[in-house]
C-alpha cells in the first residue's frame, strides 16, 4: 500500500473514500450524502463503529464511499478511535478500491494529532495480512496494490506525526510477522538470525550468544528447557545507545520459546497447535527495539531474548528435578511446562548484572491463566515500584491498548518456595502472579514490570486493527514507555 498525507482530494482520480463522521454532526462538505434520509431511516447515525456504504457518480467516476460513525464528539478514546477506523478501512478495501482517500477536511471532524496518528496506524495495521505461504500469481498481487491518502489541512503540520505512526505500525507488524511464522520457519537460530538483519536495518547492536558462550554463564535454567531440542538456543542481546551521556537504561525481557511442546509434561495436541506465538514476549521487545532505534530516541535501551524451544527427547528434563539458575537459586520442576519462567529468570540475572540496567520490564506468554483473568481484552501485570508502573500503564493507554495490574501479597510470595529448593516453577493458584513473583526474584530489586500476554498475543477472528493470528501486541507501548 502507498500511504501519504494530502491536503486535497482530487475526485477524477479516487474510487473510494472513508469518512468519519460524529454522532449529530452528519454533515461533510463536497458531497451531496442524504444524511437526513439516512437518520430518518435509522441506516446511519453516527454511532461509533457504525458505517453505511453507498456508491456515487462523481465527475464521471463511480466512487465508493464508506460514512463510519464514531460517536459523539468528546467521548471516543483513542482505542476505539483505532480501531473504527482499523474497520472503515477494511470495509472500504473490501469495495476493490484502487486509489482511495480518508477525508478529515469536511469541518465534521477537527482534525489534530491524535486523529492523524490513528488514521496512519489503523490503516496500515488494518491492511495487514499473512499469507507468506499462499501460492499466488504476480498479477494478482499487483492488482491488490492500493493507494490511500489521509486528507487534511495543511498536511505540512503533521509530517512528525505522520512519519513517527508509521514507525510505530510498521514495527508492529514485524512482531506480527515473526509470531505467525511456523515454528518450522522460526526458531532459535533463525530468529536469532532475523533479529541481526533488523538491527542492521533499524539501527541497534546485536549480539548473539551460542550455546558454548550461555554455557559458560551457567545459564542452567534456560539450558535445562533447551536441551532436549535438536535446534541449539541463543541469547539474543539488542542495545540502543541514545543517550550516551546518561547512565540510566532501559531494560526489556521477552520470551523467546520458538516453539513449547510442554516437555514431558505434553501439551494437548489442541493446545500446541498455535504454540509457535509462544515467542511473543521476545516479538514484542523486536518490535519495540525496531522502532526505537528507527525513530533515533534519546534513550538508552537493552533488550534481551533467551531463545529456545521446549522438546521430549531422552535429555528432557523432568517434573521432580532440582535445578540450578544464572542467579545462583535452586528450583524444584512442579511441571515442564512451566518453561518460560526458567528462561526468564536467566535472561533477567544477565540483563541486571551484565547491562547494568537501572529499570527493567519483563513481557511473555507465560501463563493460561491470564486469560482467566482479563481476558483478551487487556494483558495482565504486575510491578514492584508505584512510578514506573504508572509510566507502562501510560504507555499502553497512549497506544490504545489495555493491562491490568494484579495485587502482590506476602501470602503469594510463600507460595513460590519449596521445602527442598530455594524455589518452585509452580507455585499453584493465583498462577499468573505466582508466575511473575517467581521472575521477580532475579530483579537484583530494581524497578521492575512484569506483564503476561498470554490473552493479548493472538486473534481468532479478523478486528479493527487486528488480523487473525498475532497481534503485535505491546510494541508501541514499550516504544512510548522508552520515549517518556
Amino acid at each position: 500500500m502507498n500511504l501519504s498525507l494530502a491536503s486535497e482530494w482530487k475526485k477524477k482520480e479516487l474510487d473510494g473514500l472513508l469518512i468519519p463522521l460524529y454522532e449529530e454532526e452528519l454533515v461533510f462538505n463536497g458531497l451531496e450524502i442524504p444524511f437526513e434520509q439516512l437518520l430518518e431511516t435509522k441506516r446511519f447515525e453516527g454511532k461509533v463503529g457504525s458505517q453505511y456504504i453507498l456508491t456515487k457518480m462523481v465527475d464521471g467516476i463511480f466512487v465508493n464511499i464508506v460514512l463510519l460513525g464514531l460517536g459523539k464528539r468528546g467521548d471516543i478514546g483513542y482505542r476505539k478511535l483505532l480501531h473504527a477506523l482499523g474497520d472503515g478501512f477494511r470495509t472500504l478495501k473490501k469495495q476493490k478500491v484502487k486509489k482511495g482517500a480518508l477525508l478529515f477536511d469536511g469541518g465534521n471532524v477537527a482534525t489534530n494529532d491524535t486523529y492523524v496518528k490513528a488514521a496512519v496506524e489503523a490503516t496500515i495495521m488494518s491492511d495487514y495480512l499473512f499469507d507468506d505461504f499462499k501460492s499466488k500469481e504476480k498479477e494478482e498481487k499487483e492488482s491488490e496494490e492500493l493507494t490511500f491518502a489521509i486528507v487534511v489541512e495543511e498536511p505540512d503540520r503533521y509530517t512528525h506525526v505522520f512519519e513517527e505512526a508509521e514507525i510505530l505500525a510498521t514495527a508492529n507488524l514485524v512482531a506480527r510477522d515473526l509470531v505467525n511464522q511456523p515454528a518450522n520457519v522460526i526458531n532459535s537460530v533463525t530468529l536469532a538470525q532475523r533479529v541481526e538483519e533488523l538491527g542492521e536495518e533499524n539501527g541497534f547492536e546485536v549480539e548473539i550468544k551460542e550455546l558454548e558462550e550461555i554455557q559458560a554463564l551457567q545459564m542452567e535454567a534456560f539450558l535445562s528447557v533447551a536441551r532436549a531440542s535438536d535446534i541449539e538456543p541463543r541469547l539474543i542481546v539488542m542495545r540502543y545507545m541514545g543517550d550516551p551521556d546518561s547512565e540510566e537504561i532501559l531494560g526489556y525481557v521477552g520470551k523467546g520459546l520458538t516453539y513449547d511442546a510442554g516437555g514431558l509434561s505434553i501439551k494437548a495436541t489442541a493446545s500446541m497447535v498455535t504454540m509457535k506465538d509462544d515467542m511473543g514476549g521476545s516479538a514484542a521487545v523486536i518490535g519495540a527495539m525496531c522502532a526505537i532505534a528507527e525513530a533515533k530516541l534519546i534513550r538508552n535501551v537493552v533488550a534481551v531474548v533467551a531463545a529456545c524451544e521446549n522438546m521430549i527427547s531422552g535429555s528432557s528434563y523432568r517434573p521432580g528435578d532440582i535445578i540450578g539458575s544464572m542467579g545462583g537459586k535452586s528450583i524444584y520442576i512442579g511441571n515442564t511446562d512451566a518453561e518460560g519462567r526458567l528462561t526468564l529468570i536467566d535472561a533477567m540475572h544477565y540483563i541486571v548484572t551484565e547491562e547494568k540496567v537501572t529499570k527493567v520490564l519483563d513481557i511473555a506468554t507465560l501463563t493460561g491463566a491470564a486469560l482467566h483473568c482479563t481476558g483478551s481484552a487487556a494483558s495482565v501485570a504486575i510491578g514492584t515500584d508505584d512510578q514506573f508502573f504508572d509510566d507502562v500503564n501510560e504507555a499502553f493507554t497512549l497506544s490504545g491498548e489495555q493491562i491490568w495490574r494484579m495485587p502482590i501479597f506476602d501470602e503469594y510470595k510463600e507460595l513460590i518456595k519449596h521445602e527442598e529448593a530455594d524455589l518452585t516453577n509452580t507455585a499453584g493458584k493465583p498462577g499468573t502472579i505466582t508466575a511473575g513473583l517467581f521472575i521477580g526474584e532475579f530483579t537484583g530489586n530494581l524497578p521492575w514490570v512484569h506483564i503476561d500476554i498470554a490473552g493479548t498475543i493472538w486473534s481468532t477472528k479478523e478486528e479493527g486493527i487486528l488480523s487473525k493470528g498475532g497481534t503485535g501486541v505491546a510494541v508501541r507501548p514499550l516504544y512510548y514507555l522508552a520515549k517518556a
